[in-house]
């Protein structure tokens, strides 16, 4: 059995500013010019991977431009030897969280031919939430320049005896200190340490015990979904255009990923809240009566300064965030609008107060869930559920040449 999870030839960059190196995961705050500018601003003339990676709140304004920007900085700092590589390895994190809870993982590669999105198809590695296809094309862009990777994806195991994450906790002292600095924009701590030669051996040992006796599906996407299946869609790509080409060990095969224990205390999930700008909030929670019931599940809004609530009708076997993104996505075809997914409660209020906007607010998902919702082949509705608030996702760092 070929590992789904393994070590990797890992980049770091070398005599730089660690806390303007890191930016966090490109899908937050798009409806917050005001924190990239900030980002912009602070990383300005600094070795950064602001500069390799894609915000979304740009997407949309000179892509081939950027791309283009992206695989320049890309190959400009491999060639001037901003990175060290090393080699056959494993990275031990530990990131301090706002409230004060320290988050463990490991960071390296999975195998692509292990990983679909698609959970018909019973893969070792599965997401999570739905995939929008139509979110993949740009991604898809980028990494066909792109040399290097710089991955915010987070993958789950289902350890209940710790025996992945802990072991390497207890001997963290002895290893190789590779970073420890505090993160841009009030993004906690974050320390990471080299974990190599017999360790590697080791650890690698656990992770194939792990997966060979695990039921059904052994890991799934927690965050970065998207990233994930741009990754896959990318290889595959790379395959089909050479038929007669051996490509079982290009880089292309895999992706880096942070692998965290679904079981651990630190991981809380959060829901996220859905605004709907350039709207008729009125008419929009007059028609939400469409879905509604007394006895259903209460789902907050917002309009302004004003409150309220509504309850909607969630049959069995169904989950709330799915009744109501259905509903939203048939009104949103019929009316005047355009949705953004917001992690933290007062974001939602602080845009609700725009004119022509509304904010609803979800109910959390149960993390004990998922990997039984998992295991019965089904698939979470996009933008279920946030691995902690918008400040705690992943920040890029680690790095990976895939060319």
């Amino acid at each position: 059995m070929k590992s789904s999870f393994c070590s990797s030839d890992i980049l770091l960059p070398t005599n730089v500013d660690y806390k303007k190196w890191s930016v966090i995961a490109c899908d937050q705050f798009t409806s917050d010019r005001q924190y990239w500018d900030r980002v912009q601003a602070a990383t300005a003339g600094a070795k950064s991977t602001f500069n390799m990676v894609f915000p979304e709140i740009d997407l949309e304004n000179n892509p081939k431009e950027r791309i283009a920007s992206i695989a320049q900085a890309m190959e400009s700092n491999y060639l001037t030897d901003t990175f060290r590589t090393y080699p056959n390895a494993f990275v031990y994190v530990e990131r301090t969280l706002l409230n004060g809870a320290i988050r463990p993982g490991i960071v390296g590669m999975v195998d692509l031919e292990q990983y679909h999105y698609d959970p018909s198809k019973k893969p070792a590695i599965g997401a999570t939430e739905q995939t929008v296809l139509e979110r993949v094309p740009p991604r898809i862009a980028v990494r066909r320049e792109a040399m290097l990777e710089f991955p915010h994806i987070i993958l789950f195991c289902n350890d209940a005896a710790n025996k992945l994450l802990q072991p390497v906790s207890a001997i963290k002292d002895s290893l190789p200190l590779l970073y420890d600095f505090d993160l841009m924009e009030g993004g906690g701590h974050i320390s990471g340490w080299l974990i190599s030669g017999e360790h590697t051996v080791s650890l690698q040992q656990q992770i194939d015990n792990y997966q060979s006796n695990a039921v059904g599906t052994a890991f799934l996407v927690a965050d970065g979904n998207h990233s994930l299946v741009t990754a896959k869609c990318w290889y595959e790509e790379l395959k089909e255009k050479n038929p007669d080409v051996d490509l079982s060990e290009h880089p292309a095969r895999y992706a880096l990923v942070e692998l965290e224990n679904i079981l651990d205390p630190s991981i809380s999930f959060e829901p996220i809240h859905r605004v709907i700008f350039d709207t008729d909030p009125e008419k929009l929670i007059a028609d939400m009566a469409a879905i509604s019931s007394e006895a259903g599940c209460e789902v907050p809004w917002c309009i302004g300064d004003r409150k309220g609530s509504i309850r909607i009708d969630v049959p069995k076997g169904q989950l709330p965030v799915a009744v109501l993104q259905n509903f939203l996505d048939k009104w949103l075809s019929e009316n005047a609008g355009r949705i953004d997914y917001i992690h933290d409660t007062d974001a939602v209020e602080a845009f609700a107060k725009q004119e022509n906007t509304v904010g609803l607010l979800l109910p959390v998902f149960d993390k004990t869930e998922l990997f039984e919702f998992g295991a019965s082949g089904k698939i979470l509705p996009r933008k279920t559920f946030s691995l902690g608030h918008s400040r705690e996702k992943r920040y890029y760092l680690e790095g990976r040449k895939i060319k």
